[in-house]
């Protein structure tokens, strides 16, 4: 078990990955108590993703995706009025198993989700995967007239993952690249996504939320 019961932070919009870095500002009371509990603890937090139709029970606890990413304060900030800023980073997958609901926040017991072994036939595809990956993003970044993220530097899982997390994409399609099962999977449907917006966006009439 990751902890016997981890605060969850519920958004509609918001996917953390592993070892990736996330900005967020706690404004909400029974959020802003998560938050001091966890500064007081171990400083740990369960980002999860709200289910469609949230909006009807936000107030209370309406349904989250199963699979989360477990985060750990790196730096905060504690405002005059209460509120908080907060760095979060990316600690872990895990699946939620069973919910608290002795706290204003929501709680759980969850099971951690390390990613699936790598065999050297995987680490080739990832290579040739990641160079894809830098291909396709060559001209957004020359767009931009700057590195976002520094590719060069990064190890195969940190860049992934902070493509995944960093990139304009829908919360669902984040989601579900959370929850492929290793990096090689996460990787092969971060590859088909990108190419399925790029030709989108050059196919008359059709719509795509790539940039």
């Amino acid at each position: 078990m990751m902890s016997d019961l981890l605060p969850l932070f519920p958004l509609p919009n918001v996917v953390l990955f592993p070892n990736v870095f996330l900005p967020l500002h706690i404004f909400e009371a029974r959020y802003r108590e998560m938050v001091a509990d966890a500064i007081a603890g171990d400083r740990m937090i369960g980002m999860v993703l709200l289910r469609t139709g949230w909006e009807h029970d936000y107030e209370g606890r309406p349904p989250v995706y199963q699979i989360g990413s477990s985060g750990v304060i790196t730096h905060f900030e504690r405002l005059s009025d209460g509120r908080y800023n907060i760095i979060l980073r990316g600690l872990e997958r895990f699946r939620v198993l069973e919910e608290d609901t002795s706290r204003i926040y929501r709680r759980a017991i969850v099971e951690g989700l390390a990613d699936g072994t790598l065999g050297s036939d995987d680490r080739t595809v990832i290579r040739r995967l990641r160079a894809k990956l830098e291909a396709l993003l060559a001209p957004a970044v020359v767009k931009a007239g700057a590195d976002v993220i520094n590719a060069s530097a990064m190890g195969d899982e940190d860049l992934i993952n902070a493509l995944a997390q960093y990139l304009d994409l829908e919360p669902l399609e984040k989601q579900a690249l959370l929850e492929r099962h290793c990096l090689r999977s996460r990787a092969e449907s971060l590859v088909e996504l990108l190419e399925m917006k790029i030709m989108m966006s050059r196919t008359p009439g059709m719509s795509s939320v790539a940039h």
